[in-house]
C-alpha cells in the first residue's frame, strides 16, 4: 500500500499525488494542513522526523524529497512510463527537474510565501504562531516560516526571485518551441514537477508568464492541466485559492494550444 501525505496539490505536495494519479496507482490520501502546522505536530514527525511534506510510506517505508518521489512511483509500479527512454531526452529530464528545484522553484516558493502563505498565517494567535515556529525540526525551515510570517523578506531577496522567473520562464518557453513536453515528445516527470510548481504563476506573477511574452509556457500549462490525471488531482485539496488559480488559468483568453 502507497501512503501520501500532502498539502494541498500544489507545488513539492502536487508532485507524488499527480505521478500516482497518471500511472494510475492506488493510494491513501493524507491531508496534511501547512497552515495549521500539522506537519510540525507529533502524529507527523513519527512518520517523518524532518517534518517536512510531501512524504510517501510504501511498505513500510519512508520516501521523501518530491521530485525523487515521482522517479520512485514511477520505477516502483506499472503503468505508462514517466521517463524517457532515450538516453538524451532522460539527460533533459533530469536537466529541466534540477532546473525547477534549483533556480524558479526557491523563487516561486519565496513569492507564494511572501503574498500567500504569510498573510493568511499571519491571522493566527501570536503566542501560537510563536510556539509553533519553535517546533519546527528543520533550522532553515524555521528561518523560512519565520520570514513569511513576519514578512520580512528584503525588496532585494523579492527582486532577485522575480529576476530569476522573467528569465527562467522565457528559457522554459523557448524550449517548448519544437517540443510538447518538456523534455522532448513524451511527457515525463519533467512536466509534472514542473506543472506543480509554476501553474499558478499566471495569476502570482502575470508580467513573466502571460500568453504575449511566453505563448509556449502558457499552453504547455493548459494542455498539462487538461490531462485527467491532473484535473483529479487538484480536486483533492480543500483550499479554494488553489481550485481558482487552475481555473482562471483554463479559462483564460488568447489560448493557444498548437
Amino acid at each position: 500500500m502507497l501512503d501520501i501525505y500532502h498539502w494541498e496539490p500544489n507545488a513539492n505536495s502536487g508532485k507524488p499525488l499527480l505521478a500516482a494519479l497518471e500511472k494510475g496507482v492506488e493510494f491513501q490520501s493524507h491531508y496534511i494542513d501547512m497552515l495549521a502546522f500539522d506537519q510540525h505536530k507529533p502524529d507527523y514527525l513519527v512518520i517523518n522526523p524532518a517534518g517536512t511534506i510531501p512524504a510517501m510510506v510504501h511498505n513500510a517505508t519512508l520516501i521523501f524529497e518530491s521530485t525523487y518521489m515521482i522517479d520512485y512511483i514511477d520505477m516502483a509500479f506499472e503503468g505508462p512510463a514517466l521517463r524517457p527512454a532515450d538516453p538524451y531526452e532522460l539527460w533533459r529530464m533530469r536537466w529541466w527537474c534540477r532546473f525547477f528545484d534549483q533556480y524558479v522553484g526557491p523563487a516561486t516558493s519565496q513569492l507564494g510565501w511572501s503574498s500567500f502563505v504569510g498573510p493568511m498565517v499571519r491571522e493566527r494567535d501570536e503566542e501560537e504562531l510563536k510556539a509553533a515556529i519553535e517546533r519546527i525540526p528543520l533550522k532553515e525551515r524555521r528561518m523560512a516560516w519565520s520570514k513569511a510570517i513576519y514578512g520580512t523578506f528584503t525588496e532585494e531577496e523579492l527582486a532577485e526571485s522575480r529576476a530569476r522567473l522573467m528569465s527562467g520562464i522565457a528559457q522554459i518557453d523557448e524550449a517548448l518551441t519544437d517540443h510538447d513536453a518538456i523534455a522532448g515528445d513524451q511527457f515525463s516527470i519533467a512536466d509534472l514537477a514542473g506543472f506543480m510548481m509554476l501553474f499558478g504563476l499566471p495569476v502570482m506573477f502575470p508580467e513573466a508568464a502571460n500568453d504575449e511574452r511566453t505563448p509556449n509556457f502558457m499552453s504547455w500549462l493548459r494542455r498539462t492541466a487538461r490531462r485527467p490525471s491532473v484535473q483529479e488531482g487538484l480536486s483533492i485539496g480543500k483550499n479554494p485559492r488553489f481550485a481558482q488559480r487552475f481555473q482562471e488559468l483554463l479559462n483564460g483568453e488568447g489560448i493557444s494550444d498548437a
